[in-house]
């Protein structure tokens, strides 16, 4: 199987139209602004409603260098763990370059922004997986990375930001005292939020055109571009699963995982009776406890509006080992399904993760990402009631060996 060709866009087959994004009232244009925030064709990409786009050949390239297409793994071990008679599947996102289903978007977005003739990439960051794939990403391409990382999560994984800096990145702790959001927010003791963190990026971008902003997750496009996963899984699934699961943060590897499937089940082509489960941490549960309304992606209000499933764009989570599920909102296509009831969303606490992780570990081998654990949590709830047969498929989105912090020793709850 090689890679694919195209990206699918779910927009063209959403049960209701996606709610456009809206400017603040009172202030300066957020969508006009847009222009000098993002590469270009990345705001093209967020706008269309065609049903595919095809994938840059050098993208498709840079794909093939990294180890796409990846595979698919029955989880023999889990399943004897569990006693469980489902099968259940994982798609193998943590053997990617960067240990992370990241790259996949953070390839394009950097390319996108030399086309544009930028020279430096900005964004933000949290456990630090997509920090890393920007930085690898900008490094191939040859361009200057600048990445704001949230606080709690600088301090803790030291590890992936040593290698942000080790491919040339520079890192600032967020909340910084590099841009005037940051100042404003800063303290010794703050945690920081992925809220703020792009905060600082887009204001740091917007103080030369020679940047631009690539966002990490909530952003329609960049759930365009990881459906790399869940085209090359529709030609890899052996029978169609009665429950397909990823982790949410912004919804970047769910709506990757997840599209392509659920774009047939809205097509009535397959897949309806497959159940969508999306996996989140207690600490931020905006599918579960969130309300469904416009809200900025961020607390400085830089970006447009979104309706979205929110918890407010001044939430700011408790520091936890899962630093990349921090965020307070979901994306718009990922909130519009829920309230359409297409995905389901269950939370999950720290302790019941850690678990999970640690029984994936002893049996499977792998050690998966505190993320991707919540995914793992799911399924082993999922798998307890299930009945002989039951087909479970989960997105193992990234791996953990980075994550010393989670692994450690600490295993507080959250």
């Amino acid at each position: 199987m090689d890679v694919s060709l195209r990206w699918y866009n779910i927009a063209a087959d959403l049960p209701s139209p996606l709610p456009p994004m809206i400017d603040p009232e009172g202030l300066e244009s957020r969508i006009a602004l847009l222009t000098r925030i993002l590469p270009s064709r990345l705001i093209e990409e967020d706008n269309t409603l065609a049903r595919y786009i095809n994938i840059p050949e050098e993208v498709r390239d840079a794909y093939r260098g990294m180890g796409r297409p990846t595979p698919l793994v029955r989880a023999r071990g889990l399943e004897m763990r569990l006693g469980t008679r489902a099968r259940i599947y994982y798609k193998m996102e943590a053997s990617l370059p960067g240990g992370s289903h990241k790259i996949n978007t953070a390839i394009p977005q950097a390319y996108y922004a030399k086309l544009d003739g930028a020279v430096e990439v900005v964004t933000e960051t949290g456990a630090g997986q997509w920090g890393l794939a920007v930085s690898m990403a900008a490094s191939r391409l040859g361009l200057k990375a600048t990445v704001f990382m949230t606080r709690s999560s600088y301090e803790s994984k030291s590890a992936r930001r040593m290698l942000m800096e080790f491919l040339g990145a520079t890192v600032h702790p967020s909340p910084s005292k590099v841009t005037s959001v940051g100042r404003r927010s800063y303290s010794d003791d703050h945690p920081g939020s992925l809220g703020l963190a792009i905060s600082e990026a887009v204001e740091y971008t917007l103080d030369s055109d020679a940047r631009r902003y690539l966002p990490g997750s909530a952003l329609e496009a960049v759930l365009v571009h990881q459906t790399v996963i869940g085209q090359e899984l529709l030609s890899q699934l052996p029978e169609e699963p009665d429950y397909m699961v990823a982790c949410v943060g912004g919804g970047s590897n769910l709506a990757g995982f997840m599209y392509p499937a659920i774009g047939y089940k809205l097509r009535g082509e397959g897949f309806q009776m497959t159940r969508f489960i999306a996996a989140e941490s207690s600490a931020a549960p905006k599918l579960t406890r969130g309300e469904y309304r416009y809200d900025g992606f961020e607390p400085g209000l830089t970006l447009p509006l979104a309706k979205m499933y929110t918890l407010g764009r001044d939430y700011t989570p408790p520091p936890l080992h899962a630093a990349g599920l921090r965020y307070h909102a979901a994306a718009p296509s990922l909130s519009l399904l829920r309230k359409h009831g297409v995905v389901e969303a269950m939370a999950f606490s720290q302790d019941e993760v850690l678990g999970a992780a640690r029984m994936f570990s002893a049996s499977e081998g792998v050690i998966p990402a505190p993320e991707s654990a919540h995914a793992i949590a799911a399924v082993a709830r999922i798998a307890s009631k299930a009945g002989p047969g039951t087909v479970i498929v989960f997105n193992l989105s990234g791996h953990g060996l980075l994550d010393t912090d989670a692994y450690g020793g600490s295993h507080g709850d959250a």
